[in-house]
């Protein structure tokens, strides 16, 4: 579909760049034993933009959440990230494999982490602190969504220089090639993602919630504009060599997206028609 359209514009041969992947060293810092990866620097660089943006917008009086309340959620963030992330890549992922080798699910280490589970672990993890707290869970979420595009562009800078989650075979003149799987040059999938999931989506939930808005209507925004922005960029993106393309000639990660965006548009319409103000 978007691939096939993008790869037949005629480009002549001599506008193809035909890049290659830098081949980056994916541990930023060896102490001895220990070694610090650039993706789990990624992850700290997320976080930490979150903390940046929190604060700044508390400090604007945009929100009635307090510093304390915003380093409780990110704490919690980081708990759900984690831990969804882990379980839903074993589990939606590879669940055969790890449910014969349940130990390899605590190897984070060796790679493996779902968006989707993170996601749903951050919810659970977020419900509870809010139901904690005397607040709406939306409430938290209208809060928090906007700064998270940031930390997924973090991240997906983080994929770039581990070389992984290529994309599919393309002519375009921006084309990669990534010695470490082949000759041929790819989309580099994880820059689109890096710019259409993280800074373009950050930009316009940023624009967004500066402006009053119902209860809810922040987050189902980050779940529709999330959902369809993943959706349309899996076009570009080599899907799992172990699971290939399912129902519709679809990747994992755009059937996960579907109710993503089905959830997102619900609550935007269901905020539609609620008469309570957003409260931050």
């Amino acid at each position: 579909m978007t691939q096939s359209i993008i790869d037949h514009i005629s480009i002549p041969t001599t506008l193809r760049l035909m890049l290659q992947h830098p081949q980056l060293d994916p541990i930023a810092l060896q102490l001895g034993p220990v070694a610090i990866h650039w993706y789990g620097l990624m992850y700290l660089l997320g976080f930490a933009a979150v903390w940046l943006l929190g604060r700044r917008r508390i400090r604007q009086g945009k929100t009635d959440f307090s510093l304390r309340e915003l380093e409780d959620i990110i704490f919690y963030s980081v708990i759900g990230v984690v831990v969804g992330g882990r379980l839903g890549y074993a589990l939606i992922y590879k669940p055969g494999y790890y449910l014969s080798h349940p130990i390899e699910i605590f190897y984070i280490w060796q790679g493996g982490m779902s968006f989707h589970g993170g996601l749903l672990g951050v919810i659970l993890v977020l419900f509870w602190y809010a139901r904690r707290q005397g607040r709406h869970f939306l409430e938290v979420g209208d809060f928090i969504a906007p700064m998270i595009p940031l930390g997924l562009a973090a991240g997906r800078w983080g994929n770039f220089i581990n070389g992984e989650l290529w994309g599919r075979p393309t002519s375009v003149p921006w084309g990669m090639v990534f010695p470490h799987v082949d000759n041929i040059a790819r989309h580099p999938s994880q820059l689109y993602q890096m710019a259409f999931e993280g800074l373009l989506l950050f930009a316009f939930l940023w624009w967004y919630s500066g402006k009053p808005r119902k209860v809810g209507q922040v987050s189902g925004m980050f779940l529709v504009g999330y959902g369809v922005a993943r959706f349309l960029v899996e076009f570009t993106r080599e899907p799992d060599d172990f699971l290939g393309l399912l129902a519709g000639g679809l990747s994992m990660g755009q059937l996960l997206c579907l109710p993503m965006i089905a959830a997102g548009a619900f609550i935007l319409w269901n905020a539609g028609r609620s008469s309570l103000p957003r409260r931050g």
